[in-house]
């Protein structure tokens, strides 16, 4: 074994295995449900900031968006990563504390446990529909993350692909089966610290490997488009390609899915002290702002560095690995570098489960205690409880290695889609039952199965057609499912004086 694989495995070794220790001391504290969910209420500040930004950003922050810089330019990335800081500054001014306060008056622990309660939905259609949503929207965003740690150590050390990605699949669920969501929590943390360590050691020394900074901006203004805001460079005939002001609206909307992503809001609803949310928007609105920023830039250092020899041309999805290549370029210089590209792979690993481990917890939480518990009644003590949590978990997460199964998946393509799942379901219900006290039952239900609709029936049906039409389905889906809600709400009987005297008093 080489000095340089070497030095990798050892970091990344004992990178998992302070992961799994954290996963083993929280399961000393996770005594009840509620622990194992939302940690009792007791997240700080910092915590919820960083694990919520760390949840967010998952394997796309260190693969899908360089991989998207390097192929076209900074056009597609840059407005992307736009929209998600305003809707991350957004979603921590507007929804965090209204959410937290509402979720504890009605004593809601998930997502979908908060619509049944908010609109005194005594058959649980809401908990149900919600529920499923959650499901089939996590099994393929998890499927990416599982995807994307297969990419990095088949694309690393040459292993099979298949192998790679079930050992990490394996160590996310251990930690996250072990501790629940204290244990995600701190380990997401820790991992936003890695990712930043990493995105940092990549910046310089790419710039280094492409021959510097000027060579990296030379080789960047001589490919058509590729540093423009309105144009995208084609690599395959070179040419600059139009973007439209409607492909930039599109794109910006990325930032409405923060409304319904239900791991983000989890850490909202968990939060200590809801006066200290303040410190929280601030810390993690600057984190993503200068994060995706980076991560930009490393996809156009990336080119340059493939255009000066220094890493192969890449293509397609393989364009999503060029932070691993420079990994195994800084590698080669002896231990200590060795250990430090271990450290960036690790960031790469941490992206991934910092996302993955969220998502699992909230699947599980939808069918143990949404599904069992909530719809069909299945009395359970705490201690029963907890088992079948850990089990639903581990279910979800085989069902989510089945999916991630084709190595050749994008994980940009798969992220982009469960993302505009969640945001055009639940953030119009989530926006709605938080601020207009006349939302109902029937609007929030309407709604909630208009958007999760149209996801699909614009994705498959609507947007092949070219044109106009051609816009991103998150955009189209959140407006009609709003558009639903409201329609549909005013439509039926007003909700009653109970709700709306809570309502108020929140």
């Amino acid at each position: 074994m080489s000095t340089s694989v070497a030095g990798i495995i050892a970091a990344i070794i004992i990178y998992l295995g302070g992961m799994l220790y954290i996963g083993y001391r929280f399961s000393k504290r996770t005594e009840t449900v509620g622990e194992f969910y939302l940690g009792g209420r007791k997240l700080g500040p910092l915590a919820a900031a960083m694990s919520a930004e760390a949840s967010d950003m998952s394997s796309w922050l260190l693969m899908g968006l360089p991989g998207v810089a390097y192929l076209t330019g900074i056009a597609d990335a840059a407005w992307t990563a736009i929209g998600l800081a305003v809707g991350t500054y957004l979603n921590w001014l507007i929804v965090a504390k209204r959410l937290r306060l509402y979720t504890a008056k009605v004593e809601a622990i998930t997502v979908p446990e908060f619509f049944s309660r908010r609109y005194r939905d005594e058959k649980k259609i809401l908990t149900l529909i919600a529920a499923l949503i959650i499901v089939v929207f996590f099994v393929p965003y998890t499927a990416s993350g599982f995807a994307a740690c297969g990419k990095l150590f088949s694309t690393l050390f040459n292993a099979d692909y298949h192998v790679a990605m079930i050992i990490s699949a394996v160590v996310i669920i251990a930690y996250t089966a072990m501790g629940g969501f204290m244990a995600v929590s701190i380990t997401d943390l820790i991992q936003s610290i890695v990712m930043t360590i990493a995105l940092v050691v990549i910046l310089f020394f790419g710039i280094q490997s492409a021959g510097g900074m000027d060579a990296v901006m030379n080789n960047a203004k001589s490919l058509a488009g590729y540093l423009s805001l309105t144009q995208i460079h084609d690599m395959a005939s070179g040419k600059a390609v139009p973007y439209t002001a409607l492909t930039i609206l599109s794109t910006t909307a990325w930032g409405l899915g923060y409304f319904g992503m239900p791991h983000i809001l989890l850490r909202f609803m968990a939060i200590e002290d809801e006066n200290k949310l303040a410190i929280s928007r601030r810390v993690g609105t600057i984190w993503v702002i200068i994060s995706m920023s980076v991560s930009v830039f490393i996809g156009i250092v990336g080119y340059a560095a493939s255009a000066n020899g220094a890493v192969p041309m890449l293509s397609g999805s393989d364009s999503e690995t060029i932070i691993v290549r420079f990994a195994s370029l800084l590698a080669e210089n002896g231990l200590l570098a060795a250990l430090i590209a271990g450290v960036v792979l690790a960031g790469i690993l941490a992206s991934t489960m910092s996302t993955a481990d969220s998502q699992l917890l909230t699947a599980s939480s939808a069918v143990s205690r949404d599904l069992l518990q909530g719809v069909l009644g299945y009395e359970m003590d705490a201690k029963k409880t907890l088992l079948v949590s850990r089990l639903t978990l581990m279910g979800v997460a085989l069902v989510s290695v089945f999916f991630a199964w084709d190595s050749t998946s994008s994980v940009f393509r798969i992220v982009s889609f469960a993302w505009a799942g969640f945001g055009a379901s639940f953030g119009p219900v989530v926006l709605l039952a938080l601020f207009w006290k006349r939302s109902n039952l029937w609007g929030a239900l309407a709604g909630m199965l208009s958007g999760g609709a149209m996801i699909f029936i614009w994705k498959f049906l609507v947007r092949p057609m070219g044109g106009a039409l051609d816009i991103y389905e998150l955009l189209p889906a959140f407006l009609i499912a709003l558009a639903v809600n409201v329609v549909v709400s005013l439509a039926t009987p007003a909700p009653s004086k109970e709700i709306v005297r809570e309502f108020e008093s929140v």
